[in-house]
């Protein structure tokens, strides 16, 4: 254990090891990603690994433009093949509320230079004719959009990092973040003490409770989502497919596999990750329905993880104003993992050079939520 470090990083998810990876590329010295597990081991692990940049909001939209960049590049700038795949996203609009919806969040993101197009429902049947689109009034669809092994791609940025320099301690828990006269001192770990100035917060599903621990309120909130995936089948679907209103996402994985998922609107505010049968029977008995192939398949494998929701459903990307250096990028609402490389890469160069020069954050600042936010709408 370094007894001192330049930045402490609670989080070994996605977040907290992209932001090493581009603190240490843009010439940060003494980087510490603390995890109280493994890398990996919450939220990030246990998500769709779909990456979209068709939002509702323009700034998740430039996020996740920025990250596609990033993406398209990973192999090469990271080191590491991560099954990348850009099959595009397609999502379905169901009602002539969500065709309006769809056409105006087009045309926004059509603005912000996405290549993004509106479907027929003609067409998307001549595209994949092996799916029920019985109601489906049309669909937007972008080619650039994708999927990739969230596992993979932490532990190539955690490897890079640790290459540059970067420490990463997994099963070592941050109890404790020591404040003097308004400036970090400290933290204290589960495996000692590290003196330190500047503490980030990327601790997902945890972050309000890391944030109390340098005394800063976070609104966010964890929810239990859910998901399963299938045994592999002969590769038919490229695009991760959505539909809000029937409450579903699909994607197939580079071996085949299908994973699927959906949310629920009664669950409460929890650290709870066990999943249950209640959405295994609902998905089982839902999904055949829109893609009939599924019948007989079987379901290798059911997990849960967390969702950290924010008030808007956009991340909070910020340093307190009472704690000199407690920086956070927190509140993704499920969409951590295709906006990190963007976020890594931004919050990095605020740190290093006084401002992100890449990607504009500022309304991404805790603040916004005292004079009225719109909320993003795209989430299952």
């Amino acid at each position: 254990m370094n007894e001192r470090a330049s930045v402490v990083i609670i989080g070994g998810g996605i977040i907290g090891t992209a932001i090493a990876f581009y603190l240490r590329k843009n010439g940060m010295n003494d980087v510490v990603v603390l995890e109280k597990n493994y890398l990996s081991s919450g939220a990030t692990g246990r998500c769709g690994g779909g990456i979209r940049q068709q939002w509702s909001e323009r700034m998740n939209v430039r996020l996740a433009m920025r990250s596609v960049k990033l993406f398209e590049n990973f192999e090469e700038d990271v080191g590491m093949d991560i099954e990348y795949y850009q099959g595009g996203y397609l999502l379905l609009a169901y009602t002539d509320e969500e065709v309006g919806f769809f056409e105006k969040n087009v045309k926004m993101q059509q603005e912000e230079g996405l290549d993004v197009r509106i479907l027929a429902k003609q067409e998307v049947e001549r595209m994949f004719p092996f799916m029920n689109l019985e109601g489906v009034k049309l669909a937007t669809y972008c080619p650039t959009d994708g999927h990739a092994n969230p596992h993979l791609a932490t532990f190539a940025y955690a490897r890079a990092a640790e290459r540059m320099g970067a420490k990463i301690y997994t099963h070592t828990e941050a109890t404790g973040i020591d404040v003097a006269n308004g400036q970090i001192i400290g933290v204290q770990t589960s495996k000692g003490y590290i003196k330190t100035s500047i503490v980030i917060n990327a601790a997902g599903g945890y972050s309000k409770e890391v944030g109390l621990m340098a005394g800063v309120e976070l609104p966010t909130e964890s929810y239990r989502h859910q998901i399963f995936v299938t045994e592999p089948l002969e590769h038919i679907l490229d695009p991760l497919v959505i539909s809000f209103e029937n409450n579903f996402y699909i994607r197939q994985t580079k071996s085949g596999n299908f994973i699927m998922g959906q949310g629920d609107k009664d669950e409460p505010p929890s650290h709870n990750h066990n999943p249950s049968w209640r959405f295994l029977k609902e998905m089982t008995q839902k999904m055949p329905k829109f893609f009939p192939f599924l019948e007989d398949v079987r379901v290798l494998r059911h997990w849960a993880g967390l969702y950290n929701m924010s008030p808007d459903a956009q991340p909070i990307i910020d340093k307190a104003d009472n704690v000199q250096d407690f920086y956070f990028a927190v509140g993704f609402s499920g969409h951590g993992f295709m906006l990190a490389p963007a976020v890594g890469e931004a919050l990095a160069e605020w740190i290093v050079y006084g401002k992100p020069e890449k990607i504009d954050i500022s309304n991404l600042k805790i603040d916004r939520f005292a004079k009225g936010v719109s909320r993003e709408k795209n989430v299952v």
